[in-house]
């Protein structure tokens, strides 16, 4: 009878712990935090920066090699906000020096976030999962047939079609109805007309990230090492020519280490830090604008004019939609691809709840990603966003009724975009954020773009597909006027808007819906197939590369390049050494 019990007992506890890995996210034997790395140590290939791209390629080249991945933050497995998309504005609205996403402001005025987790952006973004345009795959080169399978290697783990509540069904109806067509129905394919996309959120609002794909990954063929931060790359020269060597980065408890590249032509170091992180470590490292590097008192490797130069952040703008009905918590699952450049799409629903502190207990309330907690404050202007008008803008928030809460926003965000900025080192810490300009809607196009956008918005909510979840001639109830200072955006427009009024609006209330890119781009900074340049053994692949943001949402298409890249690395390496060729 002992024996049975003890059994029993044994296989309960082994079923708990099962289920609570299946909870947590996969055990995986081959990740630890930097303290335990060693002091030196020798790779295959080195890849900084365990994000959206990097998490894929990294498992894809150690199917055959030794691979070292170094991610400056932490694991997305060991935070349940991360993973949860209840809390998804939690995440965004954390400044601390623990969380998973690290908060900068743009020299323009608008509050971003970049990731400082394992699977990078995947970990803090909204989720929708779309893929890129024929166009924009045929104008890098890409072969069609190679990046579809890679979109399928990914979503296989991380992609999910999202049940659409009554509020997204109404947006949805409400596009087709105003002509944004055709329908699409459901598909991850970027097509003209209205569609239901992708999420990386199953139906039990559980986040799926870039950090999953590394479930593919060799164990014996790969170390990942948490809260590495990196100093710099390593060089030699090969007669006048740069060669990355190895890579240079500390844990967290400032320990330092070596990684180099074991002997052999093909063994590359590849930079996956991101739109901010891989042209400001290439900068510490000595490869960039030799008179920016001077100023830092930074040795120089390379003079490199176009590191930092090229960055974009699609602008977004939204409008709030108090409903009269209620609504469901959801994030962005539909899209509308108009043809004059604009896209379409709508979150719903807010939070709230009671925190305490002490003896006294706050009410928190939120409107997800357009939380004034998360830096998403459009009723001032970019400048004036300052922490006590966000502070000021939560406040008003307690102050305001329930049912002034009841609504959604719906955006629109322009594709490109056409204008640009640049990025620059702010200091020598690489954990902190470089400065950067993107200049929204500093190109005439882009302006045009979004008051059109702005303008169908205004459509969709005067739709009868619509009507359930508006009130009649926006005669918006009383409670939503009792401050000032409420922290959204209300549409009080009437008929036809004036387009330089509309203009006004765009620039006024511009946010960020996190989807900057640039400053390693291609033709720029790397080749077609991302080579460094005038560097040998140094790849960047990662959003940094992008000359415009693909299709609606990038993360599908960084996620698909680095499992993509890492197979025509692979490919490439075999073919040339079974023939003897050199690089």
């Amino acid at each position: 009878m002992a024996f049975l019990v003890a059994t029993t007992l044994f296989l309960f506890g082994q079923l708990l712990l099962c289920f609570s890995q299946q909870v947590r996210g996969v055990n995986y034997t081959f990740m630890r935090e930097a303290v335990e790395a060693p002091v030196m140590a020798y790779y295959d290939y080195i890849i900084i920066g365990g994000g959206t791209a990097g998490c894929p390629l990294a498992a894809t080249l150690s199917e055959r090699y030794r691979v070292l991945l170094l991610e400056r933050g932490g694991s997305p497995y060991d935070d349940a906000r991360v993973l949860n998309m209840a809390h998804f504005a939690d995440v965004l609205a954390d400044t601390s020096g623990a969380s998973p996403s690290q908060r900068f402001v743009s020299e323009d005025g608008v509050i971003n976030a970049r990731p400082r987790v394992l699977g990078g952006g995947s970990c803090i973004n909204a989720g929708f999962f779309t893929r890129a345009g024929p166009g924009y795959v045929r104008a890098l080169g890409w072969d069609p047939k190679e990046v579809v399978s890679a979109y399928q290697w990914v979503e296989d783990v991380v992609a999910f079609q999202p049940e659409l509540g009554p509020w997204q069904a109404a947006l949805r109806r409400g596009l087709l109805e105003i002509g944004v067509v055709p329908d699409n129905g459901f598909t991850y394919d970027h097509i003209l007309g209205t569609k239901v996309g992708g999420s990386i959120f199953d139906a039990q609002g559980r986040r799926h990230t870039a950090a999953d794909l590394l479930r593919y990954s060799r164990p014996d063929g790969i170390d990942v090492f948490l809260r590495a931060r990196v100093a710099r790359i390593v060089f030699s020269r090969k007669g006048t020519k740069p060669v990355a060597r190895g890579v240079l980065y500390h844990d967290a408890r400032g320990g330092s280490h070596m990684a180099y590249l074991n002997h052999g032509a093909r063994n590359e170091i590849i930079l996956s830090a991101g739109a901010l992180g891989s042209p400001q470590l290439l900068m510490l490292s000595g490869v960039g604008p030799a008179d920016h590097l001077e100023e830092f008192g930074i040795s120089l490797v390379l003079d490199h004019p176009g590191v930092g130069q090229g960055m974009s952040d699609n602008p977004m703008n939204a409008i709030y939609v108090p409903s009269p009905s209620p609504v469901e918590l959801s994030l962005i699952q539909v899209v509308g691809i108009t043809r004059f450049g604009s896209y379409i799409e709508g979150a719903s629903g807010s939070d709230w709840n009671s925190r305490t502190s002490g003896a006294a207990a706050a009410q928190v309330r939120s409107f997800g990603m357009f939380s004034p907690q998360t830096g998403q404050l459009a009723t001032v202007p970019p400048k004036q966003r300052t922490p006590e008008a966000i502070a000021r803008a939560v406040e008003a928030m307690r102050q305001v009724p329930d049912a002034a809460l009841r609504g959604g926003f719906i955006l629109e965000k322009v594709l490109g975009p056409q204008s640009t900025g640049r990025l620059a080192l702010r200091n020598l810490d690489p954990d902190d954020n470089p400065t950067v300009s993107f200049n929204y809607f500093s190109h005439p196009d882009d302006l045009r773009r979004c008051a059109a956008g702005i303008a169908t918005i205004e459509r969709v909510i005067r739709s009868r597909a619509f009507s359930r979840f508006a009130y009649p001639n926006f005669a918006f109830p009383a409670t939503i006027n009792v401050t000032a200072e409420f922290p959204a955006n209300l549409m009080r427009m009437r008929g036809g808007s004036d387009p330089r009024a509309l203009e006004q609006f765009c620039r006024d209330t511009v946010m960020t819906i996190w989807h900057y890119h640039g400053g390693c781009q291609v033709g720029r900074v790397v080749d077609r197939d991302y080579r460094v340049l005038g560097i040998e053994a140094l790849r960047v692949i990662d959003g940094s590369t992008f000359n415009a943001s693909p299709g609606t949402n990038p993360q599908a298409t960084v996620m698909m390049l680095g499992r993509y890249m890492g197979v025509k690395i692979q490919k490439e390496r075999m073919i040339a050494e079974g023939s003897g060729i050199e690089p």
